[in-house]
């Protein structure tokens, strides 16, 4: 079930983003999670966060800020159950576009958004990781003009 967070959630959602963030990007050093996630905390506080519940229990959330989506995070015991497709999708219904960023070597997570229609519209690196990250946007409008990349270009 997906609900609007609420400040009790906090901590659960903050040890789901710790937790994924880890196990994701195990390319970038522990620290560099540990190290942002009282930031991230604050953070939360200023985006539009939902949650999925199985049996009462947060296990996968959604953060936006407008129409970018910050994340989605699904507890690696969950993951493969079709939450983060739910999860966005519950966002798509009030959004005629998004956008992300997620770093490239995120393979499973760029395959993810590729699956759901979004596309790669750039490449950059973050400054903070010094690891290459996409761009990716998702419109109702399938004349966007937004294309996807293929492996020759930016994935």
């Amino acid at each position: 079930m997906i609900h609007k967070a609420e400040s009790k959630d906090i901590d659960r959602i903050m040890q789901i983003w710790l937790n994924v963030n880890r196990t994701a990007h195990d390319f970038i050093p522990q620290q560099y999670w540990t190290g942002n996630f009282d930031e991230v905390r604050k953070a939360m506080v200023h985006a539009e966060v939902y949650t999925y519940e199985n049996d009462g229990t947060i296990c996968g959330f959604i953060g936006l800020i407008d129409s970018y989506i910050a994340g989605i995070f699904v507890e690696e015991a969950q993951q493969l159950q079709g939450i983060g497709t739910r999860l966005l999708e519950h966002v798509k219904e009030t959004h005629t576009s998004l956008s992300l960023h997620v770093y490239k070597r995120n393979r499973k997570a760029v395959n993810f958004y590729l699956k759901k229609s979004f596309c790669v519209v750039a490449e950059d690196m973050d400054e903070m990781t010094g690891e290459p990250e996409l761009e990716m946007r998702w419109n109702t409008d399938e004349g966007s003009g937004c294309e996807r990349k293929n492996a020759a270009g930016m994935i």
